[in-house]
């Protein structure tokens, strides 16, 4: 085997070292020799595959798509008629996801915070994705006589909402709410809650 790394690894791995460091301290705080060093090679080496640092953050951006793997999950869950167990397998799945990998949800609050010029782009990638697939449903469900009408754009962004925050306190803010509960006693208590407010009788 060479010693020498392929050009599409060593990219690879720039992102990934790279997105590491964003989801730790943000753009701002992160220098080209600080990913270099990660990456084990000089700034040099690191200019030869991306321009700027903001052309590595962008590359890091873009790869979150790839990390979400919920295409299985969505296009399943597009067939379920009872709110009841859309709502309760939306939330596990994304909470699941997000407490193993909070390095996205980092990646998103940073870019917000710092008004990166693709924050839209990610919150639309990893949040928006949700609220519209939910949106859809929920709308379907109105038609098909399931569920009540209400604001379904209102209610799909404050369920994906609350459940975001539920990731996020399990595995940013781990010991700072007081007593901690299993994501599975929270989704029992609030999923119900949204069932009530929509379910039909």
């Amino acid at each position: 085997m060479s010693a020498k790394q392929p050009k599409l690894d060593r990219r690879t791995q720039i992102v990934e070292k790279a997105t590491e460091l964003f989801a730790l301290k943000g753009f701002g705080p992160v220098s080209i020799k600080e990913i270099a060093d990660a990456c084990g090679v000089t700034e040099a080496a690191l200019y030869r595959h991306f321009d700027s640092k903001g052309a590595i953050y962008r590359a890091a951006l873009d790869a979150v798509a790839t990390r979400l793997s919920d295409e299985d999950v969505l296009t399943r869950l597009e067939k379920e008629d009872d709110i009841e167990a859309l709502l309760k397998s939306l939330a596990t799945h994304i909470v699941t996801f997000f407490t193993a990998d909070p390095a996205i949800q980092r990646l998103l609050l940073y870019s917000a915070l710092e008004g990166h010029e693709r924050s839209h782009t990610v919150f639309d990638l990893i949040r928006g994705r949700y609220v519209r697939f939910l949106k859809k449903q929920l709308d379907a469900m109105c038609e098909t006589g399931h569920i009540v009408e209400k604001n379904n754009e209102i209610t799909a962004r404050c369920f994906i909402g609350m459940v975001f925050d539920c990731a996020l306190g399990f595995s940013l803010w781990k010991g700072m709410q007081g007593k901690a509960h299993t994501p599975s006693e929270v989704i029992a208590n609030n999923v119900p809650i949204y069932v009530g407010g929509l379910k039909k009788g």
